[in-house]
């Protein structure tokens, strides 16, 4: 649906003639922070924009950087079999995407072009989309979470080392959802730390991100709020689904207000799948047993936005220690703070050290 039929939508609800204030997602365009493309949740960035984010990047590197992590990335597309293997579709079939071709003769050709005349007659919302009727389904369909690619890719090596594996993956991933709220993107980027090993590991490995992620997120001076939480499982089932997935603690989110401050988005996501990913592409540990898998997901036009949200438009006005941070000696910064947080767990009655 066209981004300025639902913006009209939204003033025409509005009452009478009263001056509506500028929504965060109109200031952001404003300032051509993103870019309307005339969809919702589909943005141009701007090289302010951009640069937040390769500098965001920088910072979760080196919070990462002892971690041994094997960087893969793959473009925003995925092997429509291993999709279908991921079981995604049973879970998300609302916000899947996938690819689709034109695959007719001349003669189709000719049929489309006659369509596509006729279409191009209407108005943006009023199109018919006869000219795809000839489109069939490629062998690639959109990447939803930049971590699905990695686990056919890794079961095909075979077994896990000992010790395990984690990979450090950063993809475009695409969600259908558009939304006005400008955290809610439909293609959007996502950072990540996999693990896979056994359930010890991945359990270690999900905690300590939960720390490194506060930690983040403190030292950019944003709210820090890591609460219990569950993906939007689909259909009547959806709640089962979910309820289990909360009452079994398989996910945590670090929530921040971004769109709007009486409400708060998942920036960060931190997911223990147990040996569902190990069960479905036989991925085994050194020993034969199912591996159990893990992530850390950064989302990065989220963290960016709550940055613009909370620190303002004009990157230039925010706070020293944050500038410091993203356009300083960020590796120094996050060293400083990866020992205070370590000193403070150490302590005599905090953490480990209780």
């Amino acid at each position: 649906m066209n981004t300025m039929t639902d913006t009209a939508a939204l003033a025409t609800a509005a009452n009478g003639d009263e001056h509506i204030a500028p929504s965060f997602r109109d200031e952001l365009l404003a300032a051509g922070l993103l870019i309307d493309t005339g969809e919702n949740g589909l943005y141009g960035r701007s090289q302010v924009f951009e640069d937040v984010v390769d500098r965001l990047n920088a910072a979760i590197t080196h919070l990462g950087a002892d971690q041994d992590a094997e960087v893969l990335r793959f473009p925003p597309a995925m092997r429509r079999t291993d999709f279908e293997d991921s079981e995604y579709l049973k879970n998300f079939p609302d916000l899947a995407g996938t690819i689709h071709s034109f695959c007719g003769n001349d003669m189709g050709h000719r049929r489309l072009l006659q369509a596509l005349d006729q279409a191009m007659i209407a108005s943006d919302d009023d199109r018919s989309d006869e000219w795809m009727a000839q489109q069939k389904p490629t062998r690639v369909v959109l990447t939803p979470a930049a971590c699905y690619p990695v686990y056919p890719v890794l079961a095909r090596r075979g077994p896990l080392p000992a010790g395990g594996r984690t990979i450090d993956v950063l993809s475009y991933c695409f969600r259908h959802e558009p939304s006005l709220d400008p955290g809610r993107m439909q293609m959007f980027r996502q950072r990540e730390y996999v693990r896979l090993g056994n359930a010890h590991e991945v359990m270690a490995f999900r905690q300590m991100w939960i720390e490194r992620g506060s930690l983040l997120v403190s030292l950019l001076q944003l709210s820090v709020e890591v609460d219990l939480a569950n993906d939007p499982f689909f259909g009547r089932g959806g709640k089962i689904v979910a309820d289990s997935q909360r009452a079994q603690a398989l996910k945590f989110e670090l929530l921040i207000p971004v769109a709007n401050p009486d409400s708060k988005t998942a920036c960060l996501s931190f997911n223990y799948h147990m040996d569902h990913f190990g069960k479905i592409w036989k991925i085994a540990c050194e020993d034969g047993t199912l591996a159990h898998t893990g992530c850390v997901g950064f989302g990065m036009e989220r963290i960016t936005l709550a940055l613009f949200r909370h620190h303002g438009l004009d990157v230039k006005a925010w706070p020293d220690d944050v500038r410091a941070l993203l356009w300083g000696d960020t590796a120094t910064r996050v060293a400083q703070g990866m020992a205070q947080m370590q000193a403070l767990a150490a302590a005599p009655g905090t953490g480990d050290g209780a």
